[in-house]
């Protein structure tokens, strides 16, 4: 399911078989499959566990796992026994910095930090909270670690079909100057906007790639188009 700007009031179903879900999008040729437990995010730790292991088990191409991963053991579970490539990580980047420095250099390179912010103000717990901390400052604080990425969504872009504006790729590319790949994520629509960041690749490598959600389920964008426009 997708939800719009981060609401799990304004949930939308696209299909009950996740396992043949994350097949198709494997095989119309996705690099990573990015997969987050709303459940989990509004819980506080994992909840489709089993979900998730189908999932990872159907597929050869890498999964990354977000929502509810707040202690060692959830990390340790889904990195060591479910065999998810790497865990994003975003509330507890935020409540407890010492915490997440030991988990990203515990398993380097597969530990992502999620930046989800609103007004550039980071927002946590699943989106229900928005911090007072600017988005940049938090990941400054995390410069020099082995993170595996960044990922960078606007909510107020999430679920809405509405493109990738000009404040949030100015975003990321600040963020990128410290040195992190930068996925974005959030408004990702149509092929302009794959062409866009395409652009900003060229003269800013460490904008590493997007996310494609909702515009995969609704046909404004396909996979395919989406990988000719950046090869």
């Amino acid at each position: 399911m997708r939800l719009r700007q981060g609401d799990y009031a304004q949930e939308t179903v696209f299909g009950d078989d996740p396992v043949s879900m994350a097949q198709r999008w494997e095989a119309e040729g996705g690099d990573i499959l990015h997969l987050v437990d709303l459940d989990g995010a509004k819980a506080g730790e994992p909840v489709n566990i089993d979900a998730i292991r189908g999932i990872v088990k159907a597929l050869t191409i890498p999964v990354e796992l977000g929502g509810g991963l707040r202690n060692d053991e959830s990390i340790r579970l889904m990195l060591e026994e479910v065999g998810v490539t790497r865990v994003i990580i975003g509330t507890q980047a935020l409540k407890q910095p010492e915490w997440f420095r030991r988990m990203v250099e515990r398993y380097p390179n597969r530990v992502a930090l999620g930046l989800d912010a609103r007004d550039s103000m980071v927002a946590t717990a699943g989106w229900l909270d928005v911090s007072k901390t600017p988005a940049f400052d938090l990941a400054r604080q995390y410069q020099g670690l082995p993170l595996a990425a960044l990922i960078y969504t606007n909510i107020a872009n999430d679920g809405m079909m509405q493109g990738v504006d000009r404040r949030t790729i100015d975003d990321m590319l600040a963020l990128a100057e410290l040195g992190f790949p930068i996925i974005a994520s959030g408004g990702v629509t149509t092929l302009r906007d794959i062409e866009t960041l395409a652009r900003e690749h060229a003269t800013q490598p460490n904008l590493a790639g997007a996310i494609i959600g909702r515009a995969l389920y609704e046909g404004t964008l396909t996979v395919q188009a989406a990988r000719i426009a950046v090869h």
